[in-house]
């Protein structure tokens, strides 16, 4: 620390502060964090925090991550899951937090939010420098449309916008016109090189990034910036990961390659003319061998390479690479300014066409593109021993709509990308409300790489007194639940249940199918308004079902993580069953066969781990406040039954539990004759 700087407050000074001026109460479990986070980072040790809800964890790692600095002159990069945080942090928390703080510190704390170059409008693309992404134009820049409403709207907004920041256009525009307005990284030009480089929006939020203390961001950007070779964050040397219980997905999304008509015919339209018609043409054969491929092909994962595939795959390989030979050496943009955009998004195209059709060869070896021996009928047991060896998986999901069937390759764990890259260098702070799986961190340590001795994990527990204050009912008599469909007994119960709650009810499914199945069959039956997920907006029907106590919200994945309604309106949560990845999940399957093939137990790695992060989660949507009470109900009797039942109950918040229906169903009117 500079001789010229005074020494700063200690952490529970300035947290103490910060509770004071926001109008809170200290909480010990806030406090304990505090004090973890900041032993962590003197230490440089990566640290794993479990926080309930009602904890106060925001506060609890902004405070020493704010002190840290301004002690160290270096920005703390804190990087979510959602958008709802990323608000919630830049728009409340760190506002009020720096005007708490001004005081104490040297400065006034600062603080940015930094997002991928796409949710920046591009000065040059839009300035023509740069080709349009659609295939298909949906509409006539003459006509009046919906999507050419948005982009004159896009156009008038350009005028007046001091940031570029997509958030800013309310209401909001389409994917479809937005790409008409932005550039990936990989297009980018680069500030030195693009004509509009002293005025780009991206570059000047990385500046305004560069000058905060607290830099803040999300997961895909913060795998990028470790994984790629160019610097997208400012320099730091500490990291909180929030939401932690979502960073591996999201670095798997990142990491995830795709090949479809689509890519292909996207990298075929912006290499255009800047290649021989012939080169373009043969690219353009490849695409249409691969559309006709994929479109006979079955949807799955794809254990061994049919050589129709095999060949396939080298075709456009061989095609992306006789057209990025053809557009000559990279640095000739200096010499042809007025095509350096065009020639930028080709390579760009070209790049990932190529690389992605080669990565899935390496996936089953490397002999793969020479392989002329057709392997379809490669036994089972042959495949579970490759298992062993291989590092990714391929596999094809159908095409839906306007979306083609697209082949996608993935890593069968991120672990290792995360330990070099992300951990190597830097302390980390992991946090969620849902950590500790089974009783332990063991299982997300893994998936994150790493290794004993390497990490500390604390638990500083929650506010709630969850005993006194929820149920955990587990309906055991009911049937297993099977495949098809939701059982007519599992309706009754859901119909006696919501009766009782008098509505206030939030019904979680593991399949959309499900909840539209309970919604239909309950809306002849009970006198409380039902809304299922698809009817409008989530965020809407949220706030419909916040708005009435009386109404029940059913639907899917997103409502098991995204709902906070504190107080009357959500009494119950029904849980339909244990929420195991679908058997024909590719990626999961394909991770579990592979733990099993190195000796470990792949059910409980894989779909044991996914099911109780999920049900902890889902069960977290009960209590978002001091006052609140309630049951959650899980239909599924295996939660009390089977061999894995005590890690899955071990996940969850420790709730009184039960498993007589009537005791559950009297409390519930309890409760809502009290409310």
């Amino acid at each position: 620390m500079p001789k010229d700087r005074p020494e700063l407050p200690p952490v529970e000074e300035l947290l103490a502060t910060a509770v004071t001026a926001l109008g809170g109460v200290e909480r010990p479990g806030q406090v304990k964090m505090a004090q973890a986070v900041r032993d962590a980072v003197e230490s440089e040790e990566h640290l794993a925090v479990q926080a309930g809800t009602g904890t106060g964890k925001s506060l609890a790692y902004l405070v020493p991550a704010i002190r840290h600095a301004a002690e160290s002159g270096e920005a703390v990069v804190v990087s979510t899951a959602t958008i709802a945080l990323q608000r919630q942090l830049v728009d409340r928390d760190l506002p009020r937090l720096a005007d708490a703080l001004e005081g104490l510190l040297p400065h006034r704390p600062e603080f940015a939010i930094l997002k991928g170059r796409r949710n920046y409008l591009c000065r040059h693309k839009m300035a023509a420098g740069m080709p349009d992404d659609e295939e298909d134009q949906l509409f006539d820049p003459r006509e009046v449309s919906a999507t050419g409403r948005m982009v004159q709207r896009v156009q008038e907004w350009a005028n007046e916008t001091e940031t570029g920041d997509r958030d800013e256009i309310v209401p909001g525009v389409s994917d479809q016109a937005w790409r008409q307005f932005s550039v990936t990284a990989r297009e980018c030009l680069g500030a030195q090189r693009c004509p509009s480089g002293a005025d780009c929006f991206a570059e000047l939020a990385r500046e305004r990034a560069g000058e905060a203390d607290v830099v803040v961001t999300n997961h895909a950007l913060l795998a990028i910036d470790a994984m790629e070779d160019f610097a997208v964050l400012p320099e730091h040397d500490v990291v909180v990961v929030d939401e932690a219980h979502e960073l591996v997905d999201r670095v798997t999304s990142v990491v995830t390659g795709e090949l479809s008509e689509s890519t292909v015919g996207l990298a075929v339209r912006r290499v255009g003319r800047l290649v021989e018609q012939g080169i373009a043409d043969r690219l353009q054969e490849a695409a249409e061998d691969l559309r006709a491929l994929l479109a006979a092909a079955p949807p799955g994962r794809i254990d061994t390479l049919p050589q129709s595939l095999g060949l396939t795959l080298a075709l456009v390989r061989d095609a992306a690479f006789a057209c990025i030979t053809a557009l000559g050496p990279r640095n000739k943009d200096k010499d042809d300014p007025e095509n350096a955009g065009l020639r930028k998004a080709a390579f760009t195209a070209l790049d990932d066409v190529h690389d992605t059709a080669q990565r899935m060869l390496d996936a089953f070896g490397p002999a793969a593109a020479d392989e002329t021996e057709d392997t379809d009928d490669a036994s089972a047991a042959d495949a579970g021993q490759e298992e062993v060896h291989r590092a990714e998986v391929v596999w094809l999901d159908e095409g839906r709509g306007r979306v083609p069937p697209t082949l996608r390759v993935a890593p069968l764990s991120v672990g290792g990308m995360l330990r070099d890259k992300l951990f190597g260098d830097r302390t980390v702070v992991l946090t969620s409300a849902t950590l500790a799986l089974g009783g332990s961190f063991d299982s997300l340590a893994r998936q994150w790489g790493l290794r004993a001795g390497e990490w500390t994990g604390l638990d500083v527990g929650s506010p709630f007194d969850h005993p006194r204050r929820g149920i955990l009912y587990v309906a055991t008599q009911l049937p297993q639940p099977g495949r098809d469909g939701l059982p007519e007994a599992y309706v009754e119960e859901i119909a006696e249940l919501v009766e009782a709650a008098g509505g206030r009810t939030l019904g979680l499914f593991s399949s959309m199918r499900a909840a539209k199945a309970a919604t239909e069959a309950l809306r002849e039956r009970l006198d409380v308004p039902l809304l299922c997920q698809g009817d409008d907006s989530t965020s809407q029907l949220v706030k419909q079902f916040a708005a009435d106590p009386a109404t029940c919200l059913f639907g899917t994945l997103s409502l098991w993580q995204g709902v906070d309604v504190p107080g009357p309106s959500l009494t119950l949560v029904i849980i339909d069953r244990i929420p195991f990845p679908r058997p024909d999940d590719p990626l999961a399957s394909a991770r579990q066969r592979h733990v099993a093939a190195t000796g470990g137990n792949g059910f409980m790695a894989v779909a044991a781990t996914h099911a109780a992060l999920l049900l902890a989660q889902g069960a977290g949507r009960l209590l978002r406040s001091m006052d609140d009470r309630g049951v959650v109900a899980v239909l599924d009797p295996r939660l009390a039954t089977a061999r894995y039942s005590g890690f899955l109950l071990n996940s969850l918040p420790p709730f009184w539990r039960t498993t007589d229906p009537a005791k559950v169903r009297d409390a519930l009117r309890r409760l809502t004759a009290g409310s």
